[in-house]
């Protein structure tokens, strides 16, 4: 049972973004820092990458573990109303992977980096490992 009134929930959930969230803004900020150049949330490409780094013909996107179903100690599925999470979040997942086939198709790198992946204790390897990612057109999962 949910421990918050239906209210409350609804808008604690309307409050969350789907751009130019915190984990975003933190892989945009380094990205600048070491001179990587780049566009946001380009929508004309599939799945409306977060980051798109034409020079380096990759895109990047950064997800919520909860919402794209990492698989971590984030990605908890509710145990309230389990009938409307788990097949919008299993929708999310399927959603994910063709706009990652396309991309592909369409001769792109793809690179994924996870929520949990920019927490502090492992923040500096992982952003370490973008630019090893990006430099050597390697986008694949980490």
């Amino acid at each position: 049972m949910d421990d918050r009134s239906v209210e409350k929930r609804s808008y604690n959930m309307s409050q969350i973004k789907s751009k130019n969230t915190k984990p975003e803004e933190l892989v945009c900020k380094f990205l600048f820092s070491h001179g990587f150049r780049y566009r946001k949330n380009v929508n004309k490409l599939p799945g409306k990458p977060d980051i798109v780094l034409a020079k380096y013909r990759a895109v990047i996107f950064v997800n919520g573990c909860f919402w794209h179903m990492h698989g971590c100690s984030r990605s908890v599925v509710p145990k309230s109303n389990r009938e409307y999470w788990i097949p919008k979040l299993e929708k999310n997942v399927l959603n994910d992977s063709k706009n990652e086939d396309l991309l592909i198709e369409q001769g792109w790198n793809v690179i994924i980096v996870w929520e949990c992946e920019l927490e502090k204790q492992v923040r500096d390897d992982r952003l370490k490992r973008l630019i090893i990612q990006l430099k050597s057109n390697k986008g694949i999962y980490p």
